[in-house]
C-alpha cells in the first residue's frame, strides 16, 4: 500500500487499542462517593432496579457497564478488523469501503461522545474518527 496510508491505518488501529484500553479501566477501579449526596447518587444506580418489562430488572450500573463493554468491544473489534484487513493487503477500493462504513460508525460514536460525555472520551473518540478519515483520504483509486 502506500505510506501516507500506513501512517494513517496504524494510528488508526493504536487509536482504537489505546481507546479500548482506556475504557476498559473503569471495569477495574470503584470510584468512592466523596460526599453523602454521591453516596445517595451510588446506592440509587447500584441498588435501585426498575421493572423494565419482561421480567428485566437491571439496575443503572448494570447498563452502563453494559454500555461501556460494548464502547470497548467495538474499538477493539475495530482495530482487530483494520489490523487483519492491512496485513491480507486488500485493494483500495475495498479499504474505501470498510473504511466508509468505520467513519459512519465512529462519526455517530464521535457524536455521542460530544453530546454526552466529557474531555477525555470525545478526545480519544476525535482521534479514532481523525485517523479512519485520513486513511480514507489517502487512499488513491
Amino acid at each position: 500500500m502506500f505510506k501516507k496510508f500506513s501512517f494513517w491505518i496504524w494510528g488508526t488501529i493504536v487509536a482504537q487499542l489505546l481507546n479500548a484500553a482506556f475504557h476498559s479501566l473503569s471495569f477495574f477501579m470503584k470510584p468512592e462517593p466523596a460526599n453523602d449526596t454521591e453516596k445517595q447518587l451510588f446506592d440509587l444506580v447500584n441498588n435501585y432496579k426498575p421493572d423494565a418489562g419482561m421480567g428485566f430488572n437491571p439496575s443503572f450500573a448494570s447498563l452502563f457497564t453494559g454500555l461501556s463493554l460494548c464502547f470497548t468491544l467495538i474499538c477493539l473489534f475495530g482495530a482487530a478488523l483494520n489490523w487483519y484487513l492491512n496485513k491480507k493487503n486488500i485493494t483500495a477500493d475495498l479499504w474505501k469501503g470498510v473504511l466508509m462504513i468505520q467513519i459512519i460508525i465512529f462519526g455517530a460514536v464521535f457524536a455521542a461522545m460530544l453530546a454526552f460525555t466529557f474531555a477525555p472520551p470525545i478526545i480519544c473518540t476525535f482521534l479514532i474518527f481523525i485517523f479512519i478519515c485520513g486513511s480514507y483520504l489517502s487512499l488513491k483509486i
